[in-house]
């Protein structure tokens, strides 16, 4: 999705001649209010959007946002109440009359908004775009008021607009017709996690007044940098950008090129972005055999294949000594050759290290077996090396390798069964022998991410679309606490009586009121001594894509600042097949098991 900056402001007397102003300045769309009323031969004085004739179809589509009245269609007062209804009503009709989406913004004014969801699940086109107060208009009050309370205060701060929001979601069924928009304000900067919690929700827009800028030192209107921050975290979820601003501003080109620079700074350009928040199966490389895009994405991966190169040249250096360089050979396994980037790596390392290496390749997709003949011919034609279609387990090597190299690792570290391969490869490895890697660790936490939620009730029409685990490159999320260590394991293994079942619960702190809707996974692990490769947040390895995160779904549930809530992770195997199992244990109030006897998501063995 490519970002736009919008323009918005009151008092429009012409459509057409706010939006040739609005692009003469660098904007892209407009916004202004509708206040249509509806009646047959006479426009409302105040609506600008009458006759429809003014803009074509495809203008009203691109180039406009409606703005409804700012009416109270849950005020206590019955007559207000329907005369609020009656109101916004209308525009909304009028508004899907001249777009065929019919998309119309409308502001949240407190947590009671059961009218407005009603009006929000009746309406058939278009999406409802939401518009939040960052942190609570009331707050602003205090300032000039010497007469308020400790408690008048207190009672403010805890009326926080983020539950409005979530009560609106939650009567809607969370709805997919909901999006929104965070209006920003220079009376009450928010916290941090404030802001990080917006960036779990299906973000629209957010809305910046003109009155948030300040001039420079070269008389250029700018963010402060606290705001620059603030609205770089929102620009990083996708957020565009509506700036609200009175008719007769003359800095309108200024505010604009300010935000489309700071697009242009905190904005992902990654070749990825269309994989952003949607939820796949994991691949099951072990019972499945990968097709040749899906090798192609990984071994674009400028990373990755480099520091396996380093893990593989330092195990060598340590391996043999310069004194043996020129006589001592050394055996390396490649278990799993794919279309051959590791296999490049590996004699990178050997070139680097002035190293000997014989490498065998065990490779049991026949289609990849292919590729990798060619390359043998065409690129390797000098290198000892030997090429065999099989499955690793099965395998009978004409010799024990020193040095065995695998790139089993899922997103969540064992999920694409590395234990059990590496464990049944381990007859192929001398007994000093090294793996490369010698150990994986999968992390969780617990997410709020009502665009992954979403998406999961539409990933299968059945109930058991919440018993996967989901491979997702995580965009729309808030983290309510960090990751911590799960599974560990550790190759080669030898121990006596090998067991890949594990079962761990964490607990978790929740900073701010929220909503959870699932878990993520995430893994690290060890190549060589300390060479790492990481998808953990928390030290993600800079530059690597192969691997999105898992996300592992729940029902959604509220809670509370404070709160303390444990999850419970079971790996489960059998003789056929391995699967998770997670489930919220908050005792008494047990949350739902997922996944069950691995009746969902499984690993075939």
């Amino acid at each position: 999705m490519n970002y736009y900056v919008c323009l918005h402001q009151e008092g429009v007397s012409s459509i057409p001649k706010f939006i040739e102003k609005a692009f003469a300045n660098n904007y892209k769309a407009v916004s202004t209010s509708i206040n249509a009323n509806m009646l047959p031969f006479e426009a409302h004085e105040s609506d600008p959007t009458y006759p429809a004739t003014i803009l074509s179809a495809s203008d009203w589509n691109s180039k406009v946002l409606f703005t409804l009245s700012d009416v109270n269609v849950d005020s206590p007062n019955a007559k207000l109440r329907e005369h609020a209804k009656e109101v916004l009503m209308r525009e909304v009709t009028w508004a899907e009359h001249l777009q065929n989406m019919g998309n119309v913004m409308v502001r949240l004014r407190g947590p009671e908004n059961e009218n407005l969801a009603s009006i929000v699940l009746a309406k058939t086109k278009g999406r409802w775009l939401i518009q939040v107060p960052i942190t609570n208009p009331e707050l602003a009050t205090f300032e000039h008021r010497k007469d308020a309370t400790a408690e008048e205060v207190s009672e403010a701060e805890s009326n926080d607009p983020w539950n409005w929001w979530n009560n609106l979601c939650m009567v809607t069924k969370h709805s997919t017709k909901l999006k929104v928009v965070v209006e920003l304000n220079d009376a009450d900067r928010p916290c941090k996690e404030t802001v990080r919690r917006w960036l779990g929700e299906p973000i629209e827009a957010i809305i910046i007044p003109s009155s948030l800028f300040v001039r420079n030192r070269s008389n250029y209107c700018v963010l402060k940098k606290e705001w620059q921050i603030i609205v770089g975290h929102f620009i990083s979820v996708r957020a565009n950008i509506i700036i609200s601003t009175n008719p007769n501003d003359k800095a309108l080109c200024q505010y604009a090129d300010y935000v489309n620079k700071l697009i242009n700074e905190n904005g992902d350009k990654h070749a990825l972005k269309s994989y952003e928040n949607m939820l796949e199966v994991p691949l099951q490389p072990l019972c499945e055999n990968l097709d040749s895009y899906t090798y192609e994405v990984f071994e674009n991966d400028p990373v990755k294949y480099r520091l396996y190169q380093d893990a593989v040249q330092a195990a060598l250096l340590d391996r043999v000594s310069a004194a043996e360089a020129k006589t001592k050979l050394t055996v390396v396994m490649l278990l799993g050759g794919g279309r051959g980037p590791l296999a490049r790596a590996i004699f990178n390392a050997a070139e680097l290290s002035k190293r000997k290496v014989r490498l065998y390749i065990i490779e049991k997709n026949p289609n990849a077996i292919r590729t990798l003949s060619n390359m043998v011919k065409m690129l390797w034609a000098d290198k000892d090396v030997h090429i065999f279609s099989k499955d690793m387990r099965d395998f009978s090597p004409p010799e024990l390798a020193d040095i065995m190299v695998s790139e089993l690792l899922g997103s969540f570290g064992d999920n694409e069964l590395s234990p059990e391969c590496l464990d049944g490869a381990l007859k192929l490895l001398k007994p000093d022998g090294i793996s490369i890697p010698y150990k994986s660790t999968s992390y969780i936490n617990p997410l709020m991410s009502r665009v992954l939620y979403q998406n999961v009730c539409q990933a299968l029409p059945t109930e058991s679309a919440f018993d996967y685990g989901y491979v997702s490159l995580l965009k729309n999320i808030y983290h309510i606490d960090e990751p911590q260590a799960l599974f560990v394991f550790e190759h080669p293994n030898r121990a006596e009586n090998i067991d890949n079942t594990r079962c761990k619960a964490l607990s978790f702190q929740v900073k701010k009121d929220c909503v959870l809707h699932g878990i993520g996974g995430y893994f690290d692990t060890h190549l060589y001594k300390d060479i790492c490769l990481s998808i953990n947040p928390l030290t993600h390895t800079p530059g690597m894509f192969s691997w999105f995160p898992m996300f592992f779904p729940t029902r959604p549930r509220t809670l509370k600042e404070g709160q303390t809530i444990s999850i419970k992770f079971w790996r489960c195997v059998d003789a056929t097949k391995v699967w998770y199992e997670w489930q919220v244990v908050n005792s008494p109030d047990d949350w739902e098991h997922h996944n069950t006897g691995g009746t969902g998501y499984n690993m075939r063995l």
